[in-house]
């Protein structure tokens, strides 16, 4: 059976996917992937465009009518949040704009969340990528920001500003793990078809960890930094226990976010 996969570059995403991707021992699914910011892959699966992908946790409840959440193969954890940076300095200027990673993703939503409870009001807000989020922070064209993926271990090496670690502020005010991705599913396709995928994204998990070398030349070639050792720290930080089961706690996070999502 041929189905389209939508993940991100990134190497949670392609750490997780690599061995479903290239092909799994006897395994009853083909594979159409489509590499792409989160961003997109949000508005993708906002168009019923693809069977299974890698999202923006905040969007379910704009997608919940086509698609379902499955048990594994998402981003959710502790100490791994966005973060909210500056290239000018350690203060947040409320009268600025700040960029966000695309409009759609867990990363605005946690911005807002964190402006409403210390600030108030409606943000000034732009949207970019997340990588030229980045690079504009360290151009100076951008003065404020959220950051997400692996520039979380780069921020302080090139000179930026530590404003709010925004995943940190979501854990302490809810007392629940950051619910950053989720895998999805159409609802199309039938609960076998579904169990399925999901046991292949488990296997294809349990192979990763199994190797050797973490870090391997398909996710190096994807990733958006060249640095092996930011890489991994990636990896080990967004890839864990909640990558393989959901479980109650990543229930309840999702829960809380979702109720967000709604306002």
């Amino acid at each position: 059976m041929r189905l389209s996969l939508g993940i991100s570059t990134c190497p949670n995403d392609t750490f997780i996917y690599e061995n479903l991707i290239k092909g799994l021992k006897e395994s009853p699914f083909e594979w159409d992937v489509h590499y792409a910011d989160v961003q997109t892959l949000n508005e993708m699966v906002m168009a019923s465009k693809l069977d299974v992908a890698k999202v923006s946790a905040q969007i379910f409840p704009a997608v919940r009518e086509n698609y379902r959440v499955l048990g594994c193969g998402g981003a959710i954890g502790y100490g791994c949040g966005p973060l909210l940076l500056s290239s000018t300095g350690e203060y947040f200027n409320s009268e600025d704009f700040t960029t966000l990673p695309g409009k759609n993703t867990t990363a605005a939503l946690l911005f807002k969340f964190w402006y409403e409870k210390k600030i108030g009001g409606a943000p000034r807000l732009r949207y970019a990528f997340f990588d030229e989020v980045y690079r504009g922070l360290l151009a100076g064209s951008i003065s404020q920001g959220v950051t997400i993926h692996e520039h979380r271990f780069t921020w302080k090496r090139d000179g930026l500003h530590l404003l709010q670690d925004l995943g940190a502020f979501w854990e302490q005010e809810t007392g629940t793990p950051i619910p950053l991705g989720i895998a999805v599913a159409r609802k199309g396709l039938s609960r076998e078809v579904i169990e399925g995928v999901e046991s292949e994204i488990r296997r294809s998990l349990k192979m990763a960890w199994a190797r050797c070398e973490m870090v391997t030349p398909f996710i190096q070639e994807k990733a958006q930094i060249e640095e092996k050792n930011v890489i991994e720290s990636h990896i080990k930080m967004f890839v864990n226990d909640f990558s393989e089961s959901i479980g109650e706690k990543g229930e309840a996070a999702l829960d809380r976010l979702w109720l967000l999502s709604d306002c």
